[in-house]
C-alpha cells in the first residue's frame, strides 16, 4: 500500500492542506467547551446578560470558522483523493497492458477488472477520509485530555485511563479485521468470475438448461461472501458499543468525581460542564475514528491487493529502439522484408508446465502462404501468436524481417504485422471508426478496398449509415461471419507485410472462404499470409502447409506432397471431403 502513495505526489498541496485547516476547525472546537464554562461561571451565576451574549456571538463565530475550515478541507481532500485514484487507474491500466498474455491468463480477467474498480473506489474513500479525519479525531483526543488538565488535574486522570483502553480496543479490532477484509475482497474476485462467464455464456447455459445449476453455483459462492462480510462486519461492529461502554463509564467517573469536587469548592460548575463536554467530544471523535479504521482497513487490504498486480514484473523486456549491431547485422541480409524465420522453437507458457511448441523450424519467404493446421489443441495459434511476439519462445528464436523479433522495439514490430484474432472482437463505435484501428490515417477509399477484399462490402453497403453505422459493444448487433469479415478488413487497411489469419474464417462458408483467399492473393504489394485454419480446403493452394500434432511439426510441404507422405494430413483431409462428398449425395 505505502508504495502507491506515489500517486498521491502530485497532490502535495492538497495533502498537506487539508488536514491542516481540519486541525484548524478542531482547534476552534476545544475552545468551546472553556467558552461554555465562562459562560456558566461567570454570566449565569452572577446574571450578566451583556456577557452570556457576548459568549454567544463568540461560539457562533467559532462555529462559522470552523464551517469553513471545515468545506475547505473537505474540498482539498476530496480533490487530492479523486487525483490520486485517478493517476492510480491510469497507472494499474498501463501496467496491465504491459504484461504478456501468460501473465494475463493467469491472473485471470474478472481479479483485474475488480483492482481497477472496486479496489481502487475503496482505496479512494480510505484516502479522503485519511486526510479528513486521521489527524483530526487524535487531535481531538489528545487535545481534548490536555485541555481537561488545564481544568482540573485529578479530574483529567480519569482521562488518562479511558484513552489508553479505547486504543487498545480500536486498534485491536483493526488488527483482527484487516486480514479478514482481504479475504473478502477475495471472494468478490470469485463473485465476479462466475457472473461475467455467465453473462459472456448465457446462450451456451440455456442451450443445456444448465440454469438451475448455475444459479446453485452462484448462490453458492455469493452466500460464502456474504458469510465472510458478517463475520467482518460483526467484529467491525464490536467497536462501537465497546467504545460507546468506555465513555458512558468515564463519564459517570466524571460526573462523579466532578460533583465531589464542587460540593467541596475545588470546582466550579461550569469546569464540570466544560470537562463533560471534552468528554463528549472524545466519544464523538472516537465513534469517527471506529467509522474511519473500518473505511482504512478495507483501503488497505485492496491497496494491498492493487500493489499485488504493480509487483507483477513487466511480460516482456523491449528495447525502445533498434540497436545499431542489430541494424548493421539485418541490413547486411539482403530481401529479407516480409519474411519469418523460426528456428528449433519451443514454447511453455507457464514455468513447469508442459510444452506447447517443440522445436518447429521453418523459414516464409516474402509473399508466401503458410497455412498452420492440425487438431484441436495441437498449437496451431500458439505457433503464429509468436510472430508478434505475444509469448516468448523458451527456446530457439523467431526472426521477422531477419531480425529476431526480442530486438524489436514492440510498437515497431506489431507494426508490421496484421493480426486476425481466433475470437473477432469489435468495439463500440462506428464501422469506421472500426477500421481505423488498423491505419488511423486511413481514407475512406482504402476503408472499401479492405472492405471489399474481406468480402464485407455487400453487408456493409445494406446498412443505412454505410460505414457510419454503429456497432454495439462486442458486435453483438453482427452476425459471426460480419464480424470475423470486419476484423480481417481491420488488419488489411493496415496494409501489413505480414497477414495472420487465425482461424479467423471459421463462420463463413466455403465460397466466400475461397473468395477471401483470392482478394487476399491479388492485393497489391507481396504480402506474407500465414492461415490457421482446421479446414484443409483452407490451404489446398498455399505454398508451405506446416501439421501440428500436440505441439510438434508432423509434417510439412505443399498438400499434393502431405496427401503421399504425411498421415495426419490424411486423416484431416479425408474425414472433411468424404463428409461433403457424403452430403452431396
Amino acid at each position: 500500500m505505502k508504495k502507491l502513495l506515489i500517486y498521491l505526489s502530485a497532490y502535495k498541496k492538497e495533502s498537506v492542506l487539508g488536514p491542516l485547516f481540519k486541525l484548524l476547525e478542531a482547534s476552534f472546537e476545544l475552545i468551546v467547551p472553556l467558552v461554555v464554562a465562562s459562560m456558566i461561571d461567570v454570566g449565569i451565576v452572577s446574571n450578566d446578560k451583556g456577557y452570556i451574549v457576548r459568549m454567544c456571538l463568540i461560539m457562533t463565530a467559532l462555529g462559522l470558522i470552523g464551517l469553513v475550515c471545515s468545506v475547505t478541507a473537505q474540498y482539498f481532500a476530496a480533490k487530492a483523493a479523486v487525483g490520486f485514484a485517478s493517476r492510480l487507474r491510469h497507472g494499474l491500466f498501463s501496467h496491465i497492458q504491459s504484461l504478456s498474455f501468460s501473465q494475463m491468463d493467469k491472473e485471470g480477467t474478472s481479479t483485474l477488472i475488480t483492482r481497477m474498480t472496486s479496489d481502487i473506489n475503496q482505496v479512494q474513500s480510505g484516502v479522503n477520509l485519511v486526510l479528513r479525519l486521521f489527524l483530526r479525531s487524535p487531535f481531538i483526543v489528545f487535545g481534548a485530555m490536555i485541555m481537561a488538565f488545564t481544568v482540573d488535574v485529578k479530574a483529567a486522570l480519569i482521562f488518562v485511563v479511558v484513552i489508553p483502553i479505547l486504543s487498545v480496543i480500536v486498534f485491536g479490532i483493526m488488527l483482527i479485521s484487516i486480514p479478514m477484509f482481504k479475504k473478502v475482497q477475495g471472494g468478490l474476485d470469485k463473485v465476479l468470475g462466475i457472473t461475467r462467464e455467465n453473462l459472456t455464456g448465457v446462450r451456451v447455459i440455456r442451450a443445456f438448461g444448465e440454469e438451475e445449476h448455475e444459479i446453485q453455483k452462484f448462490d453458492r459462492e455469493t452466500d460464502a461472501l456474504k458469510r465472510l462480510q458478517m463475520t467482518a462486519g460483526r467484529i467491525s461492529a464490536l467497536m462501537n458499543p465497546l467504545t460507546y461502554v468506555v465513555i458512558n463509564a468515564g463519564l459517570m467517573a466524571l460526573i462523579y468525581v466532578g460533583a465531589l469536587r464542587v460540593e467541596a469548592g475545588i470546582l466550579s460548575q461550569g469546569q464540570v460542564v466544560a470537562l463533560v463536554n471534552y468528554m463528549s467530544q472524545i466519544l464523538v471523535e472516537l465513534v469517527k475514528l471506529a467509522n474511519l479504521i473500518i473505511t482504512v482497513t478495507k483501503a488497505v487490504a485492496c491497496g494491498n491487493r492493487i500493489q499485488s498486480i504493480f509487483e507483477i514484473p513487466p511480460g516482456m523486456d523491449a528495447p525502445s529502439r533498434i540497436s545499431e549491431d542489430s541494424s548493421k547485422k539485418a541490413s547486411s541480409v539482403k530481401d529479407e522484408t516480409g519474411t519469418v524465420e523460426f528456428n528449433h522453437v519451443s514454447l511453455r507458457y507457464h514455468k513447469g508446465g508442459e510444452q506447447a511448441l517443440t522445436d518447429i523450424h521453418f523459414k516464409a519467404g516474402k509473399g508466401d502462404t503458410i497455412g498452420v493446421i492440425g487438431g484441436t489443441g495441437s498449437g496451431k495459434s500458439s505457433l503464429v501468436n509468436l510472430i508478434p511476439r505475444f509469448y516468448d519462445v523458451e527456446q530457439g528464436y523467431v526472426r521477422v524481417d531477419g531480425r529476431d523479433v526480442r530486438e524489436y522495439p514492440l510498437a515497431m514490430l506489431r507494426d508490421k504485422i496484421g493480426v486476425v484474432m481466433q475470437k473477432a472482437v469489435l468495439f463500440q463505435g462506428t464501422i469506421r471508426e472500426n477500421l481505423l484501428w488498423g491505419n488511423e490515417n486511413a481514407t475512406d477509399e482504402e476503408l472499401w478496398e479492405a472492405i471489399k477484399a474481406a468480402q464485407a462490402e455487400e453487408f456493409v453497403l445494406q446498412k443505412r449509415d454505410k460505414l457510419d453505422e454503429m456497432i454495439a459493444q462486442e458486435g453483438r448487433n453482427l452476425s459471426g461471419g460480419q464480424k470475423q469479415r470486419l476484423s480481417i478488413a481491420r488488419a488489411l487497411v493496415k496494409k501489413p507485410e505480414i497477414l495472420i489469419l487465425d482461424d479467423s474464417s471459421s463462420a463463413l462458408d466455403y465460397a466466400t472462404d475461397a473468395a477471401l483467399r483470392r482478394s487476399i492473393k491479388e492485393l497489391p504489394g507481396e504480402t506474407t499470409v500465414f492461415i490457421v485454419s482446421q479446414r484443409a480446403s483452407s490451404m489446398l493452394h498455399a505454398d508451405l502447409i506446416i501439421v501440428l500434432d500436440d505441439g510438434n511439426v508432423a509434417g510439412m510441404g505443399t498438400h499434393e506432397e502431405l496427401l503421399k507422405n504425411c498421415e495426419v494430413y490424411q486423416e484431416i483431409y479425408y474425414s472433411q471431403f468424404e463428409k461433403k462428398e457424403g452430403a452431396a449425395q
